[in-house]
């Protein structure tokens, strides 16, 4: 698919039309703009353990009450739909923090045993993964991304109101040790806070065989308080880098992938770079979101949702509930808009999305 400046799709000739001309039942996850959503975000739990400051305030967040949220088998049902009716091929489970859902373990089991076999994806702060890994790869997890944003003790209890470093660096150990590899490190930047980790992180990564991936700050804390201004961004981190090392584009397609990734000193090392803001990737997306509430969102910035819970729990058909998937993604919009002077933050807060 080409794509024009700014991340907004260009819909190819070939394909105009064709999802519209096609009756509803027949399609996948196909928007105006010929993009196709094949990639799951599944939120288990708006719950964290840590605070972020990026995400939510120090005090935490009012919870979902219980009864809103997806049963197991709600959870299953409705990524069944995606993957059988829908063409999802992978699919992530996220949060909050996904390993505070107690029935993490027999999700992904059976889902994993689905046909066709979607990949499948675990993003995390990593606080427990020591005590889950081994579990979680016989049930069938594929890969893992784990959330570190620095190094030093001090300053993660700053970030996170909480004193877990040594926590998430087991969680590192024990996904290697499970055979999670390469294990994704994804790191924020925060300008006044960490921003001179950049190559710290680095090292680390290389040093241990992880995959990082620095990401710009995005508007989704709960607070509203994100500025363009004070955010680091892309040129900024490998700028940073180049200090250090020698960066080289990688000659690897990137595809759909939210990150641009470079060669380290001539490769194979890898590290990448998500410019949500700066760089949007809008025009290659292939995502789909369902939060923990059972809404599906068709944009990570989207300030609408489409409630799928209330279809399962009324009685809607597979063939209801996916038509209804269907018609919430064709309605998505070319891009994010964070640099149009209307664009709103959506209400909720990254930890109530999923990422």
């Amino acid at each position: 698919m080409a794509v024009v400046p700014l991340g907004l799709p260009a819909v190819p000739a070939q394909r105009q039309g064709t999802a519209a001309d096609r009756p509803l039942g027949e399609r996948g996850l196909i928007d105006r703009f010929g993009r196709t959503a094949t990639d799951l975000r599944v939120s288990l739990t708006d719950k964290c353990n840590l605070r972020c400051s990026y995400c939510m305030p120090p005090e935490g967040l009012p919870w979902l009450p219980s009864d809103r949220l997806l049963s197991d088998d709600e959870v299953i049902r409705l990524v069944t739909i995606a993957v059988e009716r829908l063409g999802v091929t992978e699919v992530r489970f996220t949060g909050g923090e996904p390993l505070l859902r107690r029935g993490l373990v027999d999700i992904l089991r059976a889902i994993t045993a689905l046909r066709p076999r979607p990949e499948t994806m675990l993003t995390t702060n990593a606080i427990g993964l020591a005590r889950q890994a081994t579990a979680l790869v016989d049930a069938g997890l594929d890969r893992v991304n784990v959330s570190l944003d620095t190094l030093d003790r001090d300053t993660f209890r700053q970030l996170a109101y909480r004193d877990r470093l040594a926590d998430t660096l087991d969680g590192l150990r024990a996904a290697t040790e499970a055979g999670l590899t390469p294990v994704k490190i994804n790191s924020v930047l925060l300008r006044g806070v960490n921003e001179h980790e950049a190559t710290a992180l680095a090292e680390f990564a290389l040093e241990h065989g992880h995959e990082l991936r620095f990401i710009e700050q995005m508007p989704l804390d709960a607070q509203h308080s994100w500025e363009r201004t004070s955010m680091v961004t892309a040129a900024e981190i490998l700028a940073a880098l180049r200090t250090r090392w020698t960066l080289t584009p990688d000659p690897a397609h990137r595809g759909a992938a939210p990150a641009e990734t470079w060669l380290v000193d001539g490769g194979p090392a890898r590290i990448g770079v998500i410019a949500s803001v700066t760089r949007p990737f809008c025009g290659a997306c292939d995502r789909t979101r369902l939060t923990a509430d059972g809404q599906v969102r068709n944009c990570l910035f989207a300030t609408g949702e489409t409630d799928l819970r209330g279809a399962l729990r009324s009685g809607g058909t597979d063939a209801e509930i996916a038509d209804l998937w269907r018609t919430a993604m064709w309605g998505k919009l070319a891009g994010h808009g964070i640099d149009d002077p209307s664009f709103l933050q959506p209400d909720r807060p990254m930890s109530a999305i999923g990422g």
